[in-house]
């Protein structure tokens, strides 16, 4: 079956950052996009709301409408169905259908005023980043104003912390459908005990390095490549500052050891790294479960 990739879209700049996003997915993974808005259900309207079948009628087709203007917009090579969803919160709505479609990605946007090119988590974002079972992508704000890139690289950020396993084998997949090379980027400097000597942190980073570089060689086809960065910094915040990145990257993290299993819910690591990063996030939870499989 087609892997498939599920965008929260909404007619506004950040529902369109996330269709971009979605698309450069779609077209470098062979993936099917499934663009999804979600309508509030009755019981969570406002009492001023009308309740009018034909409002309701009224609601969802002009949701239809922007979402076939949103397809029309995407790249041709593109496969693309649009869908109005009734949920209790955008969230619940997305999460559904990414179950039901079996995606292997919820993709969003940032929130209202974010600065170009940078991530700012928005109630949409912060629901699905403490609920999904499923990995979600972040798109930073300006996404939809870019070239129109392929995936040219992966980059994941590793540890040795439980879950690492999890995001090393989704990073090794994203980078095997799209043909690309994986860079794995150890965290180990910011997972061991406090008050390790800096011989020992790096004896510790080399180990953790060379293994996880040995998984990602089996996970992935021949011919692909696998590079091991170490992180350039005294803190999260210099270390992704520091890294170079090239235009239309995406980095995977994992999820807080804190997460319930198979639920996502975002680290003080990767909240560091957010407000850093230039490029795209793909959080991963931290255990697998029926639909971690794909």
């Amino acid at each position: 079956m087609t892997a498939a990739i599920v965008v929260g879209y909404t007619a506004t700049d950040a529902g369109a950052d996330a269709a971009a996003l979605g698309a450069r997915l779609a077209r470098s993974t062979g993936a099917e996009l499934h663009l999804v808005t979600v309508l509030p259900a009755e019981g969570t309207r406002s009492a001023l709301v009308p309740k009018e079948r034909a409002y309701e009628d009224h609601i969802r087709a002009q949701a239809r409408q922007w979402l076939q203007g949103a397809i029309v917009r995407l790249p041709r090579d593109v496969a693309a169905v649009g869908h109005v969803r009734i949920a209790e919160s955008f969230a619940e709505g997305l999460i559904a259908a990414g179950e039901e479609f079996g995606a292997r990605l919820i993709v969003i946007g940032a929130a209202g005023g974010s600065i170009l090119g940078r991530h700012r988590l928005g109630t949409v974002a912060s629901e699905l980043l403490h609920s999904s079972t499923i990995p979600v992508a972040l798109a930073p704000a300006g996404t939809a104003t870019e070239d129109d890139h392929v995936l040219p690289r992966v980059t994941a950020a590793v540890g040795n912390r439980p879950g690492a396993d999890v995001l090393l084998d989704e990073a090794s997949a994203l980078a095997a459908a799209g043909r690309v090379d994986l860079r794995l980027v150890s965290l180990v400097p910011f997972d061991v005990p406090p008050g390790l000597d800096t011989g020992a942190i790096r004896v510790v980073g080399d180990e953790h390095a060379s293994q996880v570089r040995a998984i990602a060689e089996e996970l992935l086809p021949d011919g692909s490549g696998v590079a091991v960065e170490e992180t350039p910094g005294d803190t999260v915040e210099d270390a992704v500052a520091n890294l170079s990145w090239l235009p239309g990257e995406i980095v995977l993290v994992g999820s807080s050891r804190l997460a319930q299993p198979r639920r996502l819910f975002l680290g003080s690591t990767a909240a560091k790294m957010l407000h850093e990063l230039p490029v795209p996030m793909i959080v991963v939870p931290r255990t697998r479960g029926e639909a971690g499989d794909r």
